[in-house]
Protein backbone atom coordinates (compact mmCIF):
# COMPACT_ATOMS: atom_id res chain seq x y z
CA UNK A 1 0.00 0.00 0.00
CA UNK A 2 1.12 3.56 -0.60
CA UNK A 3 1.86 5.80 2.39
CA UNK A 4 -0.81 8.10 3.78
CA UNK A 5 -1.01 11.52 2.20
CA UNK A 6 0.30 14.53 4.10
CA UNK A 7 -3.27 15.45 5.00
CA UNK A 8 -4.30 11.92 5.95
CA UNK A 9 -3.29 9.46 8.63
CA UNK A 10 -2.27 5.82 8.63
CA UNK A 11 -5.24 4.04 10.21
CA UNK A 12 -5.78 0.51 11.49
CA UNK A 13 -9.34 -0.84 11.94
CA UNK A 14 -10.06 -3.34 14.72
CA UNK A 15 -13.32 -5.34 14.39
CA UNK A 16 -15.88 -5.98 17.10
CA UNK A 17 -16.44 -9.19 19.01
CA UNK A 18 -17.39 -12.19 16.83
CA UNK A 19 -16.94 -10.15 13.66
CA UNK A 20 -14.48 -10.24 10.77
CA UNK A 21 -12.64 -7.19 9.41
CA UNK A 22 -14.73 -7.47 6.24
CA UNK A 23 -17.69 -6.24 8.32
CA UNK A 24 -15.98 -2.82 8.43
CA UNK A 25 -15.57 -2.41 4.68
CA UNK A 26 -17.78 0.71 4.54
CA UNK A 27 -15.72 2.34 7.26
CA UNK A 28 -12.55 1.42 5.40
CA UNK A 29 -13.89 2.76 2.11
CA UNK A 30 -15.11 6.00 3.71
CA UNK A 31 -11.84 6.73 5.49
CA UNK A 32 -9.83 6.01 2.36
CA UNK A 33 -12.05 8.40 0.43
CA UNK A 34 -11.25 11.01 3.09
CA UNK A 35 -7.54 10.64 2.30
CA UNK A 36 -6.37 8.21 4.95
CA UNK A 37 -4.26 5.08 4.48
CA UNK A 38 -6.34 2.27 5.98
CA UNK A 39 -5.71 -1.40 6.76
CA UNK A 40 -7.40 -3.90 9.05
CA UNK A 41 -5.73 -5.49 12.03
CA UNK A 42 -4.68 -8.58 10.08
CA UNK A 43 -5.73 -11.07 12.76
CA UNK A 44 -8.95 -12.37 11.23
CA UNK A 45 -12.07 -12.92 13.32
CA UNK A 46 -12.18 -11.23 16.72
CA UNK A 47 -13.21 -14.09 19.01
CA UNK A 48 -12.08 -12.61 22.31
CA UNK A 49 -8.92 -11.32 23.88
CA UNK A 50 -5.84 -13.42 24.59
CA UNK A 51 -2.31 -12.34 25.59
CA UNK A 52 -0.96 -13.87 22.38
CA UNK A 53 -3.46 -11.96 20.24
CA UNK A 54 -2.58 -8.68 21.93
CA UNK A 55 1.13 -9.36 21.41
CA UNK A 56 0.51 -10.03 17.71
CA UNK A 57 -1.55 -6.85 17.42
CA UNK A 58 1.17 -4.73 19.03
CA UNK A 59 3.69 -6.17 16.58
CA UNK A 60 1.36 -5.38 13.67
CA UNK A 61 0.94 -1.80 14.88
CA UNK A 62 4.70 -1.29 15.17
CA UNK A 63 5.22 -2.76 11.69
CA UNK A 64 2.57 -0.44 10.22
CA UNK A 65 4.08 2.60 11.94
CA UNK A 66 7.53 1.67 10.63
CA UNK A 67 6.21 1.30 7.06
CA UNK A 68 4.45 4.65 7.24
CA UNK A 69 7.22 6.45 9.05
CA UNK A 70 4.81 7.74 11.68
CA UNK A 71 2.42 6.49 14.39
CA UNK A 72 -0.87 4.84 13.43
CA UNK A 73 -4.40 5.86 14.45
CA UNK A 74 -6.36 2.93 15.88
CA UNK A 75 -10.12 2.77 15.27
CA UNK A 76 -11.69 -0.01 17.33
CA UNK A 77 -15.30 -1.14 17.28
CA UNK A 78 -16.71 -2.65 20.50
CA UNK A 79 -14.20 -5.26 21.77
CA UNK A 80 -11.83 -4.01 19.09
CA UNK A 81 -11.76 -0.74 20.99
CA UNK A 82 -10.56 -2.50 24.13
CA UNK A 83 -7.78 -4.03 22.08
CA UNK A 84 -6.93 -0.58 20.72
CA UNK A 85 -6.80 1.02 24.18
CA UNK A 86 -4.63 -1.75 25.65
CA UNK A 87 -2.29 -1.84 22.63
CA UNK A 88 -1.83 1.93 22.87
CA UNK A 89 -0.70 1.50 26.48
CA UNK A 90 1.90 -1.06 25.42
CA UNK A 91 3.26 0.62 22.27
CA UNK A 92 2.36 4.32 22.61
CA UNK A 93 5.33 5.27 20.42
CA UNK A 94 3.58 3.58 17.48
CA UNK A 95 0.05 4.94 18.13
CA UNK A 96 -1.06 8.43 17.12
CA UNK A 97 -4.53 8.28 18.64
CA UNK A 98 -7.33 5.88 19.59
CA UNK A 99 -10.96 6.11 18.51
CA UNK A 100 -13.34 3.65 20.15
CA UNK A 101 -16.85 2.97 18.88
CA UNK A 102 -19.39 1.48 21.27
CA UNK A 103 -16.59 0.07 23.43
CA UNK A 104 -17.49 -0.91 27.03
CA UNK A 105 -14.31 0.33 28.71
CA UNK A 106 -15.89 2.11 31.68
CA UNK A 107 -17.70 0.80 34.75
CA UNK A 108 -19.27 -2.64 34.98
CA UNK A 109 -18.08 -4.94 32.18
CA UNK A 110 -21.48 -6.64 32.35
CA UNK A 111 -23.16 -3.38 31.26
CA UNK A 112 -23.96 -4.75 27.83
CA UNK A 113 -26.33 -7.26 26.25
CA UNK A 114 -23.63 -9.46 24.73
CA UNK A 115 -21.74 -10.66 27.79
CA UNK A 116 -23.51 -14.06 27.85
CA UNK A 117 -22.59 -14.70 24.22
CA UNK A 118 -19.04 -13.56 24.98
CA UNK A 119 -18.84 -16.02 27.88
CA UNK A 120 -20.22 -18.85 25.74
CA UNK A 121 -17.79 -18.27 22.86
CA UNK A 122 -14.64 -17.50 24.87
CA UNK A 123 -15.20 -19.72 27.90
CA UNK A 124 -14.56 -16.96 30.42
CA UNK A 125 -16.61 -14.19 32.02
CA UNK A 126 -16.13 -10.63 30.81
CA UNK A 127 -15.11 -9.66 34.36
CA UNK A 128 -12.27 -12.24 34.30
CA UNK A 129 -10.50 -11.61 30.98
CA UNK A 130 -7.31 -13.51 30.12
CA UNK A 131 -5.63 -10.16 29.45
CA UNK A 132 -5.54 -8.48 32.88
CA UNK A 133 -5.67 -4.73 33.26
CA UNK A 134 -7.78 -1.75 34.20
CA UNK A 135 -9.58 -1.02 30.95
CA UNK A 136 -10.86 2.33 32.22
CA UNK A 137 -7.32 3.74 32.47
CA UNK A 138 -6.79 6.11 29.55
CA UNK A 139 -4.00 5.30 27.10
CA UNK A 140 -1.16 7.88 26.97
CA UNK A 141 -2.31 9.13 23.55
CA UNK A 142 -5.34 11.20 22.45
CA UNK A 143 -8.38 8.98 23.01
CA UNK A 144 -11.86 9.65 21.62
CA UNK A 145 -14.89 7.59 22.69
CA UNK A 146 -17.82 7.37 20.28
CA UNK A 147 -21.06 6.28 21.91
CA UNK A 148 -24.75 6.09 21.03
CA UNK A 149 -27.94 6.38 23.01
CA UNK A 150 -29.37 3.97 20.42
CA UNK A 151 -26.58 1.43 20.81
CA UNK A 152 -28.85 -1.37 22.04
CA UNK A 153 -25.97 -3.67 23.07
CA UNK A 154 -23.45 -1.65 25.09
CA UNK A 155 -24.70 0.74 27.77
CA UNK A 156 -24.05 4.34 26.66
CA UNK A 157 -22.36 5.22 29.96
CA UNK A 158 -19.92 2.31 29.52
CA UNK A 159 -18.97 3.42 26.00
CA UNK A 160 -18.95 7.13 26.84
CA UNK A 161 -16.70 6.79 29.87
CA UNK A 162 -15.91 9.38 32.48
CA UNK A 163 -13.64 12.42 32.44
CA UNK A 164 -10.08 11.20 32.73
CA UNK A 165 -10.85 7.84 31.08
CA UNK A 166 -10.79 9.42 27.60
CA UNK A 167 -10.06 12.86 26.18
CA UNK A 168 -13.45 13.38 24.58
CA UNK A 169 -16.77 11.57 24.15
CA UNK A 170 -18.76 12.08 20.94
CA UNK A 171 -22.37 10.98 20.46
CA UNK A 172 -23.35 9.24 17.22
CA UNK A 173 -26.92 8.43 16.18
CA UNK A 174 -26.58 4.77 15.20
CA UNK A 175 -27.01 1.26 16.57
CA UNK A 176 -24.15 -0.82 17.91
CA UNK A 177 -23.83 -2.70 14.61
CA UNK A 178 -24.11 0.61 12.79
CA UNK A 179 -20.78 1.83 14.15
CA UNK A 180 -19.03 -0.28 11.51
CA UNK A 181 -20.89 1.09 8.52
CA UNK A 182 -23.50 3.77 9.19
CA UNK A 183 -22.77 7.00 7.26
CA UNK A 184 -22.97 9.04 10.48
CA UNK A 185 -20.39 6.82 12.15
CA UNK A 186 -18.05 6.91 9.15
CA UNK A 187 -18.41 10.69 8.93
CA UNK A 188 -17.75 11.13 12.64
CA UNK A 189 -14.62 8.96 12.63
CA UNK A 190 -13.31 10.76 9.52
CA UNK A 191 -13.95 14.11 11.24
CA UNK A 192 -12.07 13.08 14.39
CA UNK A 193 -9.11 11.83 12.34
CA UNK A 194 -9.06 15.03 10.28
CA UNK A 195 -9.17 17.18 13.41
CA UNK A 196 -6.16 15.32 14.77
CA UNK A 197 -4.27 15.43 11.47
CA UNK A 198 -4.92 19.16 11.25
CA UNK A 199 -3.26 19.70 14.60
Amino acid sequence: MTPASAAGLPVMLLPGFATHPARMYRMRRGLRAAGHWVEDWGLGWNLGGTPEQLDRLCARIEEAAARQGRPVALVGWSLGGLYAREAAKRVPHAVAMVVTMGTPFSGDLHANNAWRAYHWITGHDVAEPPVPGDYAVKPPVPTIALWSARDGIVAPRAARGRAGERDAAVAVRCTHLGFASHPRAVETVADQLSRFAGG
